[in-house]
This record gives C-alpha cells, sequence and structure tokens, in this order.
C-alpha cells in the first residue's frame, strides 16, 4: 500500500481485516443508526486469517485497542459456531517484539497435518522492513486457543536481495506438494518493478526457504497485497481443502491490488509447482474478474471441513471521513461470510451468503409474477429496510428492441455512471431500491440494464449510490455484466441489506456488488424497499422473498 494512503486507513496487509475492543458497548440506535446487526464489526475502535479447528470458527483480524484509526495494529480474535454469532476474545498477538513493534500485520493460518494450527504474519519493523513471523497456540487442549505463543525463531523469513524491504508481506495459507513440503506464497515487488507472489517451501512449517521461480508475476501491476491460492472443483459446488492433489479440480490464485480483488483460474501442477492461468491474467483492466467490484478488499478464504465448502470473508471499509470514524468510536467491518465455488462454465467464481444466515431470518414478504410497465414504483410491504434480505428475480421476453452497445471493449462502471437510474433505457433501469426515505429523496438503487452486444445480449448490474444520503458522503457508482442469456434465463438480484451496507449478488452470485451508505432519512423504521423499472419496456418480477432481519449476538467472552 502506497505511503501516502497509510494515514487513510492503510489497507496494507489487512487481508481480511477488521477492529474489535473487547468492551460491551450499550450504544442506541437512534445514535448510532449506522451499526450494523448481523455483519461481524467492531464493538469499538478499529476494525486476518480464519480457520475451523476443532469445531469451532476462529476470526483472526487486525485490531487497535487504542482507537478507530490505524495504529497499534495486533491480532484480535473470535470465535463462533456457526458463523453467524461470536465471542470476542483477548487478542492472539500484540505488537511488542523487535520484529512487530511497528504492527503485527496481516497474514494466514495453517493447521499442519490436521492438528497443529500456526499463525504466519507480516511484522512491521522500526526501520519499517517487513518480515515474515510465526505464532502457534500455547495449549492445544484449550478448544478457544485463547493464547498464543510467538516463536523464538522469529523473524523467519527477512527481504533480501531483490526484494523490497517495504513491499514484502501477507503470507498466504499454506499447502502441502506430493513431495510432502509444504508451500506459501508472499506478496511483493521485487525491485525491478514486477508485482510477484513470491513461493517459499518448508518441511516443518517453521523454517522456509525461498524458490527459485515465484508461482506467478506481472509487470502490468502494482504491487500485490493479500495473495490467496486455492483448489477448486470442477464438477460441484463443494469446497477442496487447500492440499488437495487430485482430478477434476483447477486452482485461484487471488491478489489484492488497485483497490480491489482481483482473481485469476488456471491449472496448477504442484510437482513442478507451475500455474497456467486459462482466462485472463492480471492487468489493470476493470472488466477483470473480480471478488466484488464495489468496496470490498483484503480478503481471505478458508476450506471448510465440517460443511465441505470454501468460505470467503471481504473487509469493507468506511466511505465517509475520519473524523466520522472518531466521533462514531469505530471504523469497518466485514462482509457476510460466503461460500464461494467454480460456475458451471468454469470461466469465474460464484458466491453465495453461507446458509447459516437463514437462522436470522424473521418476519417473510412474498410476491409472485407481478408485471411492471415501464415507470412503475412498487413497495415492499412490511419489511423493516433498515435490517432485511431480499431475493427478486426478473424475466424478459423479447428483446429484439434492446439497445445496442459495444460490449467487448465497454466499462460496466462507466455504463452505469452514463445509465443511471433516472436514465430511462428500453429495457431498464429495473431492480429494487433500498435504504430508501418515504419521498425517495434518499435511497440506493440496485438494478440491471439489458442490452445488445455484438454477439450476445448483454446483462449490466449497477449499484447507484448517488441518492444514498443528503449529505454528500460516497457517491460512487459501482457496475459489472453478468454471463447469463437473458432470453433464457432470469435475472436475479439478492441484497443483504444492514443499516450501512448493501451486498449485491447478481445471477445468483456471478457478480458481486458492495456499498457503504450512510442515510440521514432512511434509518431504522424509516427504511423502506421498493421494486422498480424505469425502462420503457415492461418486465415481470417473477418472484420476491424478503425477510426482516433478526440481530446477530457479538458479545465478548465472559
Amino acid at each position: 500500500m502506497r505511503v501516502k494512503e497509510m494515514a487513510k486507513g492503510w489497507l496494507l496487509s489487512f487481508c481480511f481485516l477488521l477492529v474489535v475492543n473487547c468492551v460491551r458497548v450499550h450504544a442506541s440506535e437512534d445514535l448510532q443508526p449506522y451499526r450494523t446487526a448481523f455483519h461481524f464489526q467492531p464493538l469499538k475502535n478499529w476494525m486476518n486469517g480464519p480457520m475451523y479447528f476443532n469445531g469451532v470458527y476462529h476470526l483472526f483480524y487486525q485490531y487497535n485497542p487504542f482507537g478507530p484509526l490505524w495504529g497499534n495494529i495486533s491480532w484480535g480474535h473470535s470465535i463462533s459456531h456457526d458463523l453467524v454469532n461470536w465471542f470476542i476474545l483477548e487478542p492472539a498477538l500484540s505488537p511488542k517484539e523487535p520484529y512487530d513493534v511497528g504492527g503485527c500485520l496481516s497474514g494466514s493460518t495453517t493447521i499442519l497435518h490436521g492438528s497443529k494450527p500456526i499463525i504466519l504474519y507480516t511484522g512491521l519493523e522500526l526501520n519499517n522492513s517487513q518480515v515474515q513471523n510465526l505464532a502457534y497456540p500455547k495449549n492445544l487442549s484449550d478448544p478457544l486457543l485463547k493464547d498464543w505463543v510467538k516463536w523464538s525463531g522469529n523473524p523467519i523469513l527477512t527481504p533480501v536481495n531483490d526484494i523490497n524491504l517495504t513491499q514484502f508481506r501477507d503470507p498466504s495459507t499454506a499447502w502441502m506438494g506430493p513431495d510432502g513440503k509444504w508451500r506459501i506464497v508472499i506478496g511483493s515487488e521485487i525491485i525491478k518493478g514486477q508485482a510477484t507472489a513470491l513461493l517459499y517451501y518448508s518441511t516443518d512449517g517453521f523454517n522456509w526457504t525461498r524458490s527459485d521461480k515465484p508461482l506467478h508475476f506481472s509487470s502490468k501491476t502494482n504491487m500485490w497485497e493479500c495473495p490467496d491460492f486455492y483448489p477448486v472443483s470442477t464438477i460441484g459446488k463443494d469446497g477442496i481443502d487447500t492440499s488437495f492433489q487430485g482430478n477434476n479440480t483447477m486452482h485461484v490464485l487471488k491478489v489484492s491490488f488497485n483497490s480491489h480483488e482481483y482473481y485469476v483460474i488456471g491449472t496448477y501442477d504442484p510437482k513442478i509447482d507451475q500455474f497456467l492461468v486459462v482466462n485472463n491474467d492480471f492487468s489493470v483492466s476493470t472488466t477483470q474478474f473480480r471478488y466484488d467490484y464495489g468496496r470490498f478488499y483484503a480478503s481471505k478464504s478458508f476450506y471448510d471441513s465440517a460443511k465441505k465448502r470454501r468460505v470467503l470473508w471481504g473487509w469493507v471499509n468506511e466511505g465517509d471521513l475520519d473524523l466520522d470514524d472518531v466521533k462514531r468510536g469505530w471504523s469497518g467491518l466485514q462482509s457476510f461470510p460466503r461460500s464461494i465455488w467454480l460456475s458451471d462454465t468454469r470461466k469465474q467464481l460464484v458466491q453465495w451468503p453461507v446458509d447459516e444466515i437463514k437462522k436470522l431470518r424473521a418476519k417473510q414478504v412474498n410476491m409472485e409474477n407481478v408485471e411492471l410497465k415501464g415507470g412503475s414504483l412498487l413497495e415492499v410491504p412490511g419489511i423493516s429496510g433498515s435490517q432485511a434480505d431480499i431475493e427478486v428475480a426478473f424475466s424478459l421476453s423479447n428483446l429484439s428492441d434492446a439497445e445496442i452497445i459495444n460490449s467487448n471493449t465497454s466499462d460496466p462502471e462507466s455504463l452505469c455512471e452514463q445509465n443511471n437510474v433516472f436514465m430511462s433505457g428500453r429495457f431498464g433501469p429495473f431492480g429494487v431500491l433500498v435504504l430508501a426515505s418515504k419521498n425517495l429523496t434518499e435511497h440506493t438503487a440496485v438494478f440491471f440494464r439489458v442490452f445488445k452486444g455484438p454477439n450476445k445480449f448483454q446483462v449490466l448490474m449497477c449499484s447507484d449510490q448517488r441518492r444514498s444520503s443528503m449529505e454528500v458522503v460516497d457517491n460512487s457508482t459501482y457496475g459489472a455484466f453478468l454471463d447469463l442469456d437473458p432470453l433464457h434465463e432470469k435475472i436475479s438480484l439478492r441484497s443483504l441489506v444492514d443499516h450501512s451496507i448493501v451486498e449485491s449478488f447478481g445471477g445468483e452470485g456471478l457478480a458481486c456488488i458492495t456499498a457503504r451508505v450512510y442515510p440521514k432519512l432512511a434509518i431504522n423504521e424509516h427504511a423502506k424497499v421498493y421494486v422498480f423499472n424505469n425502462g420503457s419496456k415492461g418486465v415481470t418480477m417473477s418472484s420476491l422473498n424478503a425477510w426482516n432481519m433478526n440481530k446477530a449476538q457479538i458479545v465478548p467472552m465472559d
């Protein structure tokens, strides 16, 4: 992360980033309208590697015990049995040693041989040199793994030779090759200017040696942060253990740069550690595959052996000012955990909120087969718009009059800015207005438009925040294309609305857009939900299911 950005929030090494202070806070919803109800976020102050071990989910995260802005970075630690309700423990790591006195930065967890968890993390030395360190549980018989010990051999890796001492961070979860050696990748930018996923080997998880060649590199981007490397199945939605070796698999390499989460899919030969990308490789192109096309960064995945799935989290930072963070007393939150798998086309990944979210659902509203003529606006009754789970599907019949675009070169975000919710087209915009005030002075619009491209119809998904607040805070517009056929497939949308965050999943998870919003009118019971069609052509709302959501329990462990 560039130095000038560190003072603003320091995205550096937030591979999986939140902050929590272990002090119970009884904040009134009227005084804290932007506190979320079912997303993990700080009870107080500034908001690394998750794992599932012996029946318990562990969430480690960057944590400042002393304030809502970046500093004094430690590893917070919370545990859960369902990925919804959390108990907050004392920090697992604090910056006290020469090799991490500047901060215990991001990293990952690995369970060696299925029974010995370790933490690999980046430490910041006084001279700003980034080094890699290791910690392990003090007492493996403790089911909560509350106490962690830093290894006496730290630092285990230092930036030498061609590695830039300030561009060497975020060790990944380790995986084992057929030779019995563990492997990790570390994000870096070597001096000659290549963004690199450096590859390291170990026989015991404690002593590591650099490979003669990186796992992957690019001269087309800036430094890669928070690398993640894991297999995905080509024959179903089940997740795969990170060290799995076998048929019917492909591999994903995810890196963080340019404030986004980019990934490529390829084939991996573990015998020679060769990773060959089969889709477009990393570049600064805005049309590359991302986990999320909105406000989502420094993510981390892990394999959940209990449910045979891969689970993904990402850090969702604030969109307002540092002064607002100080006033509230907290900053940042985590996306709701998502299951992640390979799409049927094998071209991209699919993401969907983990099923456990359903236990928070309360009152339900259902609508079926509603015709939405051009200019339609329909309120969804009985749903608290500040805390909701909304699923809606649209169907179209005749697209012969669809507007034409050159989809091979069009930037979806620019298209969303040009064709906003108020710009009537033929097929769209249609979608939902969430966190909307009664007179629509405030609203966040998540919608679709359908165009005719050179070879196929193109479905554009947009999230427009320009009317999300009476005060100009963050008026971003986000966009993505959905790889589906609107003539033969329904265009679906699911939005998780939680006070100041809107997570939207288009096309059953083919594209995800996360937004942060700060309404002044549309808060708590004053927030409403609408379905609309501002296009000139009619669309059918095939189905709508919406639920009020109960509050998750996120409390300190007594």
